[in-house]
């Protein structure tokens, strides 16, 4: 199996994300819903629907670091049999879900369940590439 088109998809996950949030931002300064010389420096004026764009491409760049570095370390130590892809595309749909309902309806407890699912896989990564590493 090849764990390199879970760790793509994170990054064109991220990509699509980062482009959500510009089309969001313009659209808001199109609209008035916002002036550009009260988020010129901040972010405390954009709406909160933007907000969560911008606060959920910021989140794309906290724990999938340690994913890539995972994965990295799995190529490495030869770590990348079906169990650590698994892992890896289970990591990316709590992502992705993550991002969906952050931006959505932006259920908490949804949200946090889908977190802590994310970052069960990481742990569960961490446990099979340093077993491998052994």
């Amino acid at each position: 199996m090849n764990l390199i088109f879970p760790m793509l998809a994170q990054v064109a996950w991220t990509l699509i994300v980062g482009v959500m949030t510009a089309r969001v931002r313009f659209r808001s300064v199109a609209n008035r819903d916002v002036r550009v010389r009260d988020i010129a420096l901040g972010n405390s004026a954009w709406p909160d629907k933007v907000k969560a764009f911008g606060n959920n491409f910021s989140n794309q760049f906290e724990t999938p670091v340690l994913f890539y570095v995972l994965c990295g370390v799995a190529v490495h130590v030869g770590a990348t049999s079906w169990p650590i892809v698994v892992l890896a595309w289970i990591y990316v749909a709590t992502r992705i879900g993550h991002t969906l309902v952050h931006t959505g309806s932006n259920n908490i407890r949804l949200r946090f369940r889908l977190f802590a699912a994310g970052l069960a896989a990481l742990l569960a990564m961490l446990v099979v590439v340093s077993l491998k590493a052994l």
